[in-house]
């Protein structure tokens, strides 16, 4: 049974093929293929490879703007399906084929989307003074669109009488706007010009965009929107009030519309909006900002208000102290000023109040006691206290109080202590701390001291870093948690600007090292080599700080092999000359520094890739015995030439269901070297009816076994045409449908039934009441032949249409594969089939029934035949020439109607070589041969020869 077949390799070769919702398709030119496709609508583009061994499909799509980046596709199977699509999708989609063989193959496929969105129309007026007496109203309607291809916009008056020839009237497109925009200008207006104007684009129908149409309506009270909101800007209200800002229309013509945004981001989740009302019922922080009322009624362009909503605040308080600017020391000492500043976050602003006390009794202020509430050279919300000629007396606590004026908040108290111990901040770093050397993953501690009262608080960050956020600290120490490789570098702490001194920041630096055992690569690596060649392993170690290695060590299978130091001549490179079995096993190099060691795992062997099992059989399966079946299974070898040559193949097999029978085994001898791309074959026989079972296939080498391939196989019944073994056909009447069976891309399965099955509950006046054979004569339609003998017990294949089942749902039924008899070559024989069958579509809710061809050598299914709409009671006949270029498969898909009375039968399915014209004379038809006028010895010998035809049996 071992059977080898040497099949050359072949490069892949590709083409793309369409399907989908085309509505326009250019195929002329082959360096320019252009698919156009509505605007969501459903894109499907196939591509179609040829090749051995099967080649690999990838769609690729490279978007040309940088915003579109997110719609880039990339996809990795033949069909590129993309429902609803839209217009950024649009551009040039990329098919590449590869198998290993040669070059890939790379098609490309332009797709354009077409879309028409409704014209914008806006209305423009200018009033200029000519002559003292004499006044001139130009009015401009402008009417701009958007669409793929570019839309003719045309101009009409009263919805039926063009503008052509009118003196009056002039249309014109502006400079560069490419077609986009048609301007329509009323110059001196005159009485018959207050008339509705409309504004239609077209696109002339392309992939069946309708017309788009804007109108407006052109009055002598034609005006501008005219709009106030009728609160005082800004509005200052308390967090959790209720705010309501009202927009109202003082004019315009037609009534404008109006609507609120957020100048800055979106309008809050809670905000109501309700024509000119905003409104938020219970005011937050975050809800301050500006907003924005909007009115538009196509006249000139949108009329815009704006209104601030301030949320009263108080927070964050800070001070600093600043002693006398004309001195060089920053020391505070008796007889010289110094100045004290507190500073908070306040809105609004003008109605901030500041308050200082000494020791707790209000400060007034004197010749020597200074109080400033709003200092220019100091921030917004600053305060400061000026004392001139500093003595003992003045020695104190100084409180610095703030509240807003209208707001019953708690002020903000900010203490700062002025005595003779107040020395301004100085920063170092503690002795064995300027440099830190940590193992990566450990946590580090960077710590500044920090001495001065008051104590002012340091701000860390790294000097290599942008040091816009950096990490405060009140105790001088940054807690690093687990750190790694990056984290190494010099870092600054340095004093805050508030909360102490006002004088140059004081700093010092910690540089930080992290150690880290030496990166290497590759970490794992498999090589499969065969005996006698040469083999290189090379551990290759990044560089970089703080990694440098001390030792590399080379091992196989745990023996030490080689040693050296990281200044010996290349000590990272491990050869083989010429490769033994005693060679083959796992290689560690491991390179080490004072943070520990690194790897590379080299797995040296000489096992054979696993087999790669071919798929597009024809008919694998052959019936031997009533009971048992043989399978054909074919694969290709992954990289044959890696290794050494395979000898032979070890098959398993077992049985797929309870009780885990054993493998049953055979060796499947190689009688010659295996190339790249051969196709190897053997037949399994003595297998059960109709089990399935698992296969598992090991390549074997003088190295020993390879990766084994793991697959299932399964029964099904394969007919084959040829004109030894005559037609195939199909009457259900087998549970297991002739090997037919359900397709899962439908929505639902056909159901094979009976008379005596059928539900009693069925909805009335749907389906056949018997299968063909066992239909009465009234029930046949007139291409019927009457086919008497048959039984209630006759089946027949069915689709239910009542619930749960919904308009356009279907359901497809698969063939098995039919195989030629003479496989078509070019300027050879055309294959030509004919498939006929009968079907019964009846009810008013009947949907349709489609026929779909899909044949090896060409990629998706090929519709062949359609029928819908209700048949009556009555068996149908239809017949369906094929001409495939390869074995094929026969598709039934049944559609749901638009309601649940209306059902769908199939029975009889048949395959026969021939056209169907040819067939046609051994199928007569029983009404049309003989005329029921006639006499009734015409029509007993009319059915008697039918009967001979059909070799039935006629009942005496």
């Amino acid at each position: 049974n071992s059977l080898f077949i040497s099949v050359s390799a072949a490069s892949p070769q590709a083409r793309i093929t369409h399907q989908g919702q085309a509505c326009n398709y250019n195929d002329e030119g082959y360096s320019e293929r252009v698919y156009a496709i509505r605007e969501g609508g459903t894109l499907e583009l196939s591509c179609l490879v040829n090749g051995h061994p099967k080649p690999q499909v990838r769609w690729t799509k490279t978007a040309g703007a940088v915003q579109d980046k997110k719609y880039e596709t990339t996809v990795y199977n033949a069909t590129l399906r993309i429902e609803c699509i839209q217009r950024l999708q649009a551009g040039r989609y990329y098919c590449r084929a590869d198998n290993g063989i040669g070059q890939p193959a790379i098609k490309s496929f332009r797709v354009d989307v077409y879309y028409l969105d409704p014209p914008v129309l806006t209305v423009h007026q200018s009033i200029g003074d000519a002559k003292e007496y004499y006044q001139e109203r130009t009015v401009f309607l402008r009417c701009s669109g958007n669409s793929s291809p570019p839309a003719l916009l045309t101009w009409h008056r009263n919805d039926r009488h063009t503008l052509i020839g009118d003196e009056g009237v002039s249309i014109y497109e502006p400079l560069f706007t490419q077609g986009e925009t048609k301007i329509l200008k009323l110059k001196n207006l005159r009485a018959q010009d207050y008339a509705k104007y409309s504004c239609v684009a077209s696109v002339r129908q392309v992939c069946g965009l309708k017309d788009q149409k804007a109108s407006f309506k052109l009055t002598n009270r034609t005006a501008a929107p005219s709009i106030q909101i009728r609160v005082t800007d800004p509005v200052i209200v308390n967090p959790g009030d209720l705010v309501l800002l009202q927009c109202e229309v003082l004019g315009g013509d037609p009534p404008p519309r109006l609507s609120w945004s957020r100048v800055v981001g979106e309008l809050p989740p809670d905000i109501q909006v309700s024509g000119g009302n905003l409104t938020i019922p219970r005011v937050r922080l975050e809800d301050a900002g500006e907003f924005q009322c909007s009115a538009s009624n196509n006249v000139s362009g949108p009329v815009r208000k704006s209104i601030s909503i301030y949320v009263r605040t108080l927070r964050n308080g800070r001070f600093w102290i600043t002693p006398d600017p004309y001195h060089e020391d920053d020391t505070i000492k008796i007889g010289r000023e110094v100045k004290i500043s507190c500073q908070v976050e306040a809105v609004p602003l003008e109605e901030l109040r500041f308050s200082w006390l000494k020791n707790g009794r209000r400060l007034r202020p004197s010749d020597r006691i200074i109080i400033s509430k709003a200092d220019s050279e100091l921030a917004a919300g600053t305060s400061s206290l000026d004392i001139i000629d500093l003595r003992f007396t003045d020695f104190g606590t100084y409180t610095c109080q703030a509240k807003l004026a209208n707001y019953a908040s708690p002020e903000i108290n900010i203490e700062v202590n002025i005595s003779s111990s107040t020395v301004p901040p100085s920063v170092s770093v503690p002795p064995n701390r300027a440099r830190l050397r940590i193992r990566e993953g450990k946590d580090a501690e960077l710590q500044c001291e920090v001495h001065g009262k008051p104590k002012p608080v340091l701000r860390w960050c790294r000097i290599d870093k942008d040091c816009t956020d950096p990490v405060e600290t009140y105790d001088g120490i940054l807690h690093l948690r687990n750190v790694s490789r990056t984290a190494s570098g010099v870092y600054r702490c340095q004093t805050s600007p508030y909360n102490g001194f006002n004088v140059p920041p004081r700093e010092a630096q910690v540089e930080l090292e992290v150690l880290y055992p030496p990166p290497v690569f590759p970490q794992t690596l498999e090589l499969r080599q065969a005996l006698g060649r040469s083999v290189s392993l090379r551990c290759n170690v990044e560089r970089g700080k703080g990694w440098r290695p001390l030792r590399y060590e080379w091992r196989l299978d745990g023996s030490l092999l080689s040693s050296a130091r990281y200044d010996a001549a290349d000590p990272n490179l491990y050869e083989i000359e010429k490769l033994s079995n005693r060679d083959y096993g796992v290689y560690n190099c491991s390179v080490s520094n004072e943070a520990g060691t690194s790897s590379c795992i080299f797995s040296v062997n000489g096992r054979a890739y696993a087999p790669e099992f071919y798929y597009d059989t024809v008919n694998p399966v052959r019936s031997v015995k009533p009971n048992v079946y043989s399978f054909l299974l074919q694969w290709t070898q992954k990289e044959p030439e890696a290794v050494d040559r395979v000898t032979s193949y070890r098959l398993q097999y077992k049985q797929i269901r309870s009780g885990h029978p054993r493998w049953q085994g055979v060796d499947v001898s190689v009688p010659s070297q295996i190339r790249r791309g051969d196709l190897l074959s053997h037949t399994i026989s003595d297998l059960y009816k109709p089990f399935s079972y698992h296969v598992r296939l090991t390549p074997q080498t003088l190295f020993g076994d390879g990766d084994s391939a793991l697959r299932l196989v399964h029964y099904y019944e394969a007919p084959t045409l040829s004109p030894q073994t005559g037609d195939a056909s199909c009457s259900f009447e087998d549970e297991s449908l002739c090997g037919f069976r359900h397709d899962p891309s439908g929505n639902f399965n056909w159901t094979r039934r009976n008379a005596e099955k059928k539900n009693p509950n069925t909805t009335p006046n749907t389906g056949p009441l018997t299968d063909l054979a066992g239909s009465s004569k009234g029930m046949l339609a007139a291409d019927v032949p009457y086919s008497p003998g048959g039984t209630p017990a006759g089946h027949y294949m069915f689709i239910e249409a009542s619930r749960p089942r919904k308009p356009g749902d279907k359901a497809r039924l698969i063939s098995p594969i039919y195989t030629l008899a003479t496989p078509s070559r070019s300027g050879g024989r055309q294959n030509v089939f004919c498939l006929f069958f009968y079907y019964h579509m009846y009810g008013k809710h009947v949907g349709s029934l489609n026929v779909f061809i899909r044949s090896y050598g060409t990629l998706g299914d090929q519709p062949m035949w359609s029928h819908s709409n209700n048949m009556g009671d009555h068996w149908h006949k239809a017949n369906v020439t094929i001409t495939p270029r390869g074995p094929f498969q026969i598709i039934l898909e049944g559609v749901r109607g638009s309601g649940m009375e209306g059902d769908i039968a199939i029975d009889d399915v048949t395959v026969v070589e021939g056209s169907c014209a040819k067939q046609s004379s051994f199928y007569p038809s029983p009404r049309n041969s003989c005329d029921m006028a006639l006499s009734h010895t015409c029509c007993q010998l009319y059915l008697v020869a039918l009967a001979l035809a059909y070799g039935l049996m006629w009942p005496r």
